[in-house]
């Protein structure tokens, strides 16, 4: 998968069109990613315990990851990555727009 844990990502499909956040997680199997702040869920959960409380709880579902675009860091606009290959052999993203290396550090 292209897009990685922490990434910033903009949405470009869907009711979220245009908003931007962070990868949160991701799951190759389903290829699938949980963007912060984006395709919120309301989840109805009942009291498990003394020490939590039941109640509405809001969080983030998973987006396709064909609705979202990689968000370079460098030009600051959302581009499709490619892969390229350093001196020493190691394969790193491309942004396809300014052509710098993004960083793989998760």
């Amino acid at each position: 998968m292209k897009i990685k844990k922490n990434d910033t990502v903009r949405v470009i499909a869907g009711n979220y069109r245009g908003m931007e956040g962070k990868v949160l997680k991701v799951f190759p199997d389903t290829g699938r990613i949980i963007v912060e702040k984006v395709n919120l869920i309301k989840r109805h959960t009942r009291q498990a315990g003394q020490g939590q409380e039941g109640g509405i709880i809001e969080k983030e579902a998973p987006v396709d990851i064909s609705n979202v675009l990689l968000v370079c860091p460098k030009c600051n606009r959302p581009t499709r990555t490619g892969m390229t290959a350093l001196a020493d052999g190691r394969k790193v993203r491309q942004c396809k727009k300014c052509r710098e290396t993004l960083s793989d550090e998760d």
